[in-house]
């Protein structure tokens, strides 16, 4: 009996440091240390683990199907990286909605949104920069980096943070106000930076052996744990979910977004890391992780179905109403990617007169399909709502 009590604290004890240590620091506070991936002992593939890893691989393989179906995917993807943008962007705090991007794409800004809808379209652009630039060379630090720097170029919050530089000073994570001594969390001190995010790219670079999805929940994890920036760590570990998936091939285009998932659960989420840390609890977070993999999946694919008869029950209507049908489809498709537009948008679109472009989109409104969003009599603003309702 006293054997097995011993054997089970030590048990005890090596899963609480799986993740790492707390390690007292020379100017008194006590910082977290990581240890590299993967966890040992390694994760439990308890019958839970098994089955939602299972679901979850079969629902993203259910989002490429449905994806595949839509005439021109891209489009979609375009969109969807929108909704990603503003959802990871609103999880930090940014005020702007998807409806305000889209106004801002339309060059139509709110007053007092700019910062706001900047972080967003940084982000966007960040995401794209990555996805082009893993077309040619691996995830790493260098990446990441870039990454980083696109995201907080400009005139956002945290530009002056040093965007693309791994940070210098420590950082820590907790409620407003608060300090290094009662801080939430606080992440490696500077000098350990490096090493850790090494360990990681390292990590990334050499497990073959992993199923996908679980070598990327468990890199965001650490990702986060290493908080490697000064500013901006959340929005970048929640892309990297995004570029690591497209890397590895599990994804053949970029539609797993876990943002409406984790702002939906936010306070599970943080308490989820959290745990990974303190109990080195990789299992809760694993399983959670997988919970919102398969979620995000079977609601985008829903979209994506959606979204195909959107498209089929318009191209139908424009068939038997419009004269000049082929630039009716031109439109149509454009919305697709482009939902809030303009009557000169429309015009270089169709390469038509400014007087038969004006005349589309009139057509387009007396169906129903375009909606004037400003009520103004000049400058006025077209939004394609059926389709926006079903990306918000």
């Amino acid at each position: 009996m006293h054997a097995d009590c011993n054997k089970e604290l030590a048990m005890s004890e090596a899963m609480a440091v799986r993740a790492g240590r707390y390690i007292q620091q020379p100017t008194g506070y006590r910082a977290f240390i990581p240890v590299p991936l993967p966890p040992d002992p390694f994760l439990i593939f308890d019958t839970e683990m098994m089955s939602l890893l299972s679901s979850a691989d079969r629902a993203i393989g259910r989002l490429d199907a449905a994806t595949e179906l839509l005439p021109n995917p891209d489009l979609f993807v375009a969109m969807y990286v929108r909704k990603e943008a503003v959802l990871s962007s609103q999880i930090e705090g940014t005020q702007a909605s998807l409806d305000d991007l889209l106004e801002y794409e339309a060059k139509q800004v709110r007053r007092g949104k700019t910062v706001d809808v900047n972080e967003i379209v940084n982000y966007v652009e960040a995401m794209n920069y990555g996805l082009v630039r893993l077309e040619s060379m691996p995830m790493s630090i260098r990446l990441m980096k870039e990454i980083h720097a696109k995201l907080l170029c400009g005139n956002v919050r945290g530009c002056e943070r040093e965007p693309g530089e791994l940070r210098r000073s420590q950082n820590w994570i907790g409620p407003d106000g608060c300090t290094l001594a009662n801080a939430t969390f606080v992440p490696p001190p500077p000098h350990e930076v490096l090493p850790a995010l090494g360990a990681l790219e390292q990590y990334m670079h050499e497990d073959t052996h992993t199923p996908p999805l679980i070598a990327c929940g468990l890199a965001h994890a650490q990702f986060e744990t290493i908080h490697p920036f000064l500013d901006g760590n959340g929005r970048m570990g929640r892309l990297l979910i995004t570029f690591l998936l497209c890397w590895k091939g599990t994804l053949k285009r970029p539609l797993l977004y876990l943002s409406a998932f984790l702002k939906k659960n936010r306070s599970e989420y943080y308490d989820r890391l959290q745990a990974v840390r303190d109990h080195g609890d990789w299992e809760g977070w694993m399983k959670f992780f997988l919970r919102g993999v398969q979620e995000v999946s079977r609601e985008a694919a829903e979209t994506a179905r959606e979204i195909q008869r959107l498209r089929e029950g318009h191209r139908q209507l424009i068939m038997d109403e419009i004269q000049g049908t082929a630039t009716g489809f031109i439109l149509l498709d454009y919305l697709f990617m482009r939902p809030v537009v303009n009557v000169n948008q429309v015009m270089e679109v169709i390469q038509k007169s400014y007087t038969m472009a004006n005349n589309l989109v009139a057509r387009f409104e007396r169906l129903g399909i375009l909606n004037e969003t400003t009520g103004n009599k000049r400058n006025r603003i077209y939004s394609y709502d059926p389709y926006i309702a079903l990306m918000r």
